[in-house]
C-alpha cells in the first residue's frame, strides 16, 4: 500500500493562459507533465485576451487532463487527491480548472485541494532543492507578479514587498512591443539582447530607497518611450534604433530590469540574516538572471537556487507539488470552493 509520502496527486492549473495538468508523486517526482499553450493564440493582441484564454480552456481541460494520467501511467484509483489553482488568476480562466477538479473530486470520490498559484512558484523552487533549510528569501516573478516572501515552511509565506505598479515581466512585455520584437515579449528582449551591449543605454535601476524592498517598473517603461519618442514624448511616431543598437538598447533594458530584482534579492537576504534565496516564475528563466544571480550571491556567500526551467514558466507539476504539501496538512476543500481572480 502506498503510504502518505509516496502520494500521487493529480494537478490542474489554468489561471491564466495556459492549460496544464500533471502528476506527482510525494511532492517530489514528476510522473507527467503537460502543458498547452495559447501563445499563438493570443500573439496577434500583444497579451493574454481573457475570452479567448477562457474558451481555449474550455477546450483543452479535459484532453490536457486525459494526456497527463496517460503518460504517468496513473489511473484514478491511484490518486490521493487533486490539485487544483483556485487563486490568483483570470476569473473565467480559473473557473475552468477549478470546474474541471471539482467534477473528478466528485466523480472519483477524491479530496480537492486549493492552491494558491504565486505559492506553487515557491515551491517549484524548492523542488529543486534536495534539503531543505528553513527559511528562505523568496523572489516571484513573472508577467503578473513581482513579489519577495520569507519562506519558513511550503505553506508559510510572509510578504516583504510586492512591485507597487507593473510586475517586471509585464514591463519585459512593453519594453519589447515598443521595440517591435515580437510576443512573448521576455523571451523576445532576451534573444534581441544576447549580442547587445547592456551598458549602451543608461536605465535608472528603481531601488526606492536605501532599504526598500518594494519593486516599482512603470518608470522604466517610460524612460523606454522617451528613448525612442524624445524627451516628453514629443516625436508622434517613435524612432526605432538602428539594428546594430537595436540590441544594445534590449541588452540594457534587460540588464536594468535583472539588476533591480538581484539587488532586492540580496538587500532582502541581509536585512533578514537568511542566506538562501529561492527564485521562481516565469522571469525566473531568464539567462542573464540566472547568470548575473549566480556572480552576485557567491560574492555575499549567499546560496541562490531557481526552479528548473520547465517549472517556472505555469505548469501543474507545481501545483500538484503544493497540493500534497496541503494534503498532508490536512488543508482541502469542499465542493462549494470558489475561485479569487486578485
Amino acid at each position: 500500500m502506498m503510504s502518505d509520502a509516496d502520494a500521487l496527486i493529480l494537478g490542474i492549473e489554468s489561471s491564466c493562459d495556459e492549460t496544464a495538468a500533471a502528476v506527482v508523486r510525494g511532492g517530489r517526482e514528476a510522473l507527467s507533465s503537460v502543458v498547452r499553450s495559447q501563445i499563438a493564440e493570443h500573439a496577434a493582441w500583444g497579451g493574454v485576451v481573457p475570452e479567448i484564454a477562457g474558451r481555449s480552456h474550455l477546450r483543452a481541460i479535459v484532453p490536457t487532463v486525459d494526456e497527463a494520467l496517460r503518460e504517468a501511467g496513473c489511473r484514478r484509483e491511484d490518486l490521493a487527491g487533486i490539485a487544483v489553482t483556485a487563486r490568483p488568476g483570470l476569473l473565467g480562466s480559473l473557473l475552468v480548472g477549478v470546474t474541471a477538479a471539482k467534477s473528478l473530486a466528485w466523480a472519483w470520490d477524491k479530496p480537492l485541494i486549493p492552491v494558491h498559484h504565486i505559492e506553487a512558484h515557491v515551491y517549484a523552487a524548492l523542488m529543486s532543492v534536495e534539503d531543505w533549510q528553513f527559511p528562505y528569501i523568496t523572489l516571484v516573478v513573472s508577467g503578473g507578479h513581482t513579489s519577495l516572501y520569507r519562506t519558513d515552511s511550503p505553506l508559510d509565506h510572509t510578504l516583504l514587498g510586492a512591485t507597487r505598479d507593473d510586475a517586471a515581466g509585464e514591463a519585459l512585455d512593453k519594453a519589447a512591443a515598443m521595440l517591435e520584437l515580437g510576443y512573448p515579449g521576455g523571451p523576445a528582449i532576451q534573444k534581441a539582447a544576447t549580442d547587445g551591449d547592456p551598458k549602451a543605454y543608461a536605465f535608472k535601476r528603481p531601488l526606492l530607497g536605501p532599504d526598500s524592498l518594494e519593486f516599482s517598473f512603470s518608470g522604466m517603461k517610460t524612460a523606454m518611450l522617451y528613448k525612442l519618442k524624445g524627451p516628453g514624448g514629443k516625436r508622434e511616431d517613435p524612432t526605432l534604433p538602428e539594428s546594430s543598437n537595436l540590441a544594445g538598447m534590449a541588452a540594457s533594458f534587460e540588464a536594468a530590469v535583472m539588476d533591480t530584482l538581484i539587488r532586492k534579492c540580496l538587500r532582502a537576504s541581509k536585512q533578514h540574516g537568511i542566506p538562501r534565496i529561492l527564485i521562481g516564475g516565469g522571469v525566473a528563466c531568464n539567462r542573464r538572471l540566472r547568470e548575473d544571480m549566480a556572480v552576485a550571491a557567491a560574492r555575499r556567500g549567499v546560496e541562490a537556487v531557481f526552479a528548473r526551467p520547465e517549472h517556472c514558466t505555469d505548469n501543474a507539476v507545481m501545483i500538484a507539488g503544493l497540493g500534497h504539501a496541503r494534503l498532508q496538512a490536512g488543508e482541502t476543500a469542499d465542493l462549494l470552493l470558489d475561485v479569487m481572480a486578485s
